[in-house]
């Protein structure tokens, strides 16, 4: 009987979680399955000042646009804040070359470019090379594509 019953409500638990959001829906920031880490916890800003992906600190965090983003100083954390699109890679930090094929994945720090003053990632090394053989073309498409593909 006990166990009939603790069946019965994770049942319900689970068709009331269910319910509460969209089966389908992304967040709009890439973080992972089991994270809120954007960029997986490196620091975005550090790619514009230091040429590339260092990993941020749990001293210097900020909250934005559901996500958690980590930086390796106040400085970089303060400048994120008082501009986080600037920082921010483009498409939530989804894979850029995906994006513009009409879907999401998810993307690696080491994968990334800055054109236009603007932070992509991709997600791998490979899918990146592949983003980079037309890259305005592939910005064309995923911003075409962005944000439908959340859905």
């Amino acid at each position: 009987m006990a166990v009939r019953r603790f069946a019965y409500w994770v049942l319900v638990f689970g068709l009331a979680v269910a319910a509460s959001s969209p089966a389908s829906a992304k967040d709009p920031v890439y973080t992972g399955t089991f994270s809120d880490l954007a960029v997986s916890g490196y620091d975005p800003v550090a790619y514009f000042t230091q040429g590339g992906p260092v990993e941020g600190s749990s001293a210097f965090q900020y909250e934005w646009n559901g996500a958690t983003w980590r930086f390796v100083s106040a400085e970089n954390r303060d400048r994120f804040a008082d501009d986080p699109e600037a920082f921010a890679p483009r498409y939530g930090g989804y894979c850029a070359w995906a994006v513009s094929q009409g879907y999401t994945a998810s993307s690696v720090p080491e994968a990334w470019r800055i054109v236009d003053g603007k932070l992509y990632l991709n997600y791998s090394l490979s899918v990146k090379k592949r983003w980079e053989a037309d890259i305005p073309g592939n910005i064309a498409k995923a911003d075409a594509n962005w944000p439908d593909v959340l859905r």
